[in-house]
């Protein structure tokens, strides 16, 4: 045959968009139970029924193709809702970090250009203070709890009116072009300012997928939103469970009795979360040995051997990934072996907590030496760990100049260090930056020692990553102070937190004479870092 025969034309492909899994679940587990969440339930008609309002209610509000709609919520169906119903609309969807500051959260909505927030009625007091002095919202919409704690007064415009604007007429469930932004997450703002990191539909639908597989998703799948919504859309587990018919059970916020109580009512089957969930489920007093096996998909630091080995005993299964904001959270897994089965339990548990080999909607995971060739598979030899493919941002958000950087010699760069073992899987050595990464989220030293000198007492101060049981490392923070002031070690946390969010706030502070210097002055982190850990017997290796 000729080229000109075998070409296909466009006509023949429809554009990959997570929106169709909606749309086919609504008819094929059409009476179905999608959501879960105190007494409240939907089907998956509902779920549907409910997004196609919010899509035009949205256009009604004058959200036009392209622009970005912000929520503010915690994993309430409402957020739910939002990843399907903001790119129904045609628009993009902003889910920003609920732990963040009143200026963290402006800048967020300016940067991303926002029209539209959607905020909860607690967290309605983060966005009250700029509420009037936002760049480009021009409505705020709340969204009443009547399980959220307090009595948070959001703005006059309430979530039902908005549903007020909306109709039922059947919107499509596709797209016109699969590489169209469909969310901006914003990262923790490891080197000043968070970058917005855009997602394309391709990206989503695909990463999706991975997710199915990886952490075998079934229609009988019973999911409990453990991992924030906001966080890498929730690493695509939205549309996932969605895509195969699950059932989401929705959770406010992460309490181990709550999560006990729901694992115990809805047999819970999958959750997913950084290190710190597990160890709050784990440690619960309410914590009993399952009668079946709970798939826990974690990602932020490796789960060690000896909670991999506690959580097997309890019925737990673990699934091991690893990934950035900008591979739409996991990019790479612990791919099992069974020939690990014939292993002692500790080998075995070791070779668990290796970050692994792409997913199968992802290229091949690579480490490599600073001319882009490949480390030796010895498991010695250190490289930055580079990506590329589906589901790899389109780049950062009104930063060309970044998104350049982040993807020098054709891959994105993690900043990363790890190594290849001979069976071709990656583990994490260190952070190339000094990135704390305390319960899953980025902490920037930078930013908290900025925070620090800004005290009238404090001359430098830096700041690193020291362990801790319940979050994997916390920071702790060395301040000098200038001659003939002083200040207490609490007062100076206290002040950080008055600065920025209260969880990037050191939990240690001490009070030093100097900081480690080169002879060019700069601080040297890693004396500071290294005596932390080798005082609590262990290294910090994170994945």
């Amino acid at each position: 045959m000729t080229a000109a025969t075998t070409a296909q034309p466009d006509v023949w492909t429809t554009p990959l968009t997570p929106l169709a899994f909606l749309g086919r679940s609504a008819d094929v587990f059409s009476d179905k139970t999608a959501i879960v969440y105190g007494d409240r339930r939907h089907t998956y008609a509902e779920f549907a029924a409910e997004a196609t309002r919010v899509a035009h209610a949205l256009r009604a509000s004058g959200v036009g193709p392209g622009d970005r709609v912000a929520y503010l919520l915690p994993n309430v169906p409402e957020m739910l809702v939002a990843h399907f119903a903001v790119p129904l609309a045609g628009a993009v969807l902003v889910a920003i970090n609920t732990r963040l500051s009143t200026d963290e959260v402006r800048y967020i909505l300016d940067h991303s250009g926002a029209t539209v927030l959607v905020v909860d009625n607690v967290l309605y007091e983060t966005v009250r203070p700029v509420a009037g002095d936002l760049a480009t919202v021009t409505e705020i919409v709340t969204v009443t709890d009547p399980a959220a704690p307090g009595d948070g007064v959001g703005s006059g415009v309430s979530y039902a009116d908005l549903l007020g604007r909306g109709s039922d007429d059947p919107l499509p469930w596709a797209v016109d072009d699969e590489r169209g932004t469909i969310t901006i997450n914003y990262t923790s703002g490891t080197t000043g300012n968070p970058k917005g990191v855009e997602y394309h539909h391709r990206g989503a639908y695909l990463n999706s997928f991975g997710e199915i597989v990886h952490s075998t998703h079934t229609p009988d799948s019973v999911y409990l939103w453990t991992l924030p919504m906001f966080h890498c859309n929730g690493w695509c587990t939205p549309w996932a469970v969605t895509a195969i018919g699950g059932t989401h059970v929705c959770l406010r916020e992460v309490r181990g009795d709550v999560i006990w109580g729901l694992i115990s009512e809805h047999r819970v089957t999958h959750l997913n979360g950084a290190p710190t969930v597990v160890t709050t489920i784990m440690n619960a007093p309410e914590a009993v040995t399952l009668d079946r096996q709970l798939t826990i998909t974690t990602a932020g630091a490796p789960p060690s051997p000896t909670t991999i080995l506690q959580m097997e005993q309890m019925g737990f299964r673990i699934v091991h990934v690893y990934g950035l904001t900008e591979t739409y959270g996991p990019y790479s897994v612990n791919q099992y072996q069974h020939a690990w089965d014939d292993l002692d339990r500790e080998e075995r548990a070791r070779l668990q907590a290796r970050q692994g080999v792409g997913m199968i909607c992802a290229d091949r995971l690579r480490v490599v030496d600073e001319q882009m060739a490949d480390v030796p598979r010895d498991g010695a030899t250190m490289g930055e760990i580079v990506m590329r493919g589906n589901n790899v941002m389109k780049g950062y958000h009104l930063d060309p100049d970044k998104t350049a950087e982040a993807f020098a010699g054709g891959w994105f760069h993690s900043g990363d260090l790890g190594v290849v073992h001979p069976d071709g899987y990656v583990e994490l050595r260190d952070r190339a930056k000094d990135v704390v990464i305390s319960g899953g989220e980025n902490i920037s030293t930078v930013e908290v020692e900025q925070a620090l000198v800004s005290h009238d007492a404090v001359l430098e101060a830096a700041v690193v990553g020291v362990p801790d049981e319940k979050w994997g490392e916390v920071c702790k923070a060395f301040a000098v102070l200038k001659p003939e002031h002083s200040a207490e070690p609490q007062e100076l946390i206290d002040h950080v937190k008055t600065r920025i969010a209260r969880y990037k706030a050191p939990k240690y502070l001490d009070v030093v004479d100097e900081l480690p210097k080169t002879s060019t002055g700069k601080v040297q982190k890693f004396e500071l870092r290294e005596k932390e850990w080798a005082d609590q017997g262990g290294s910090r290796i994170r994945g």
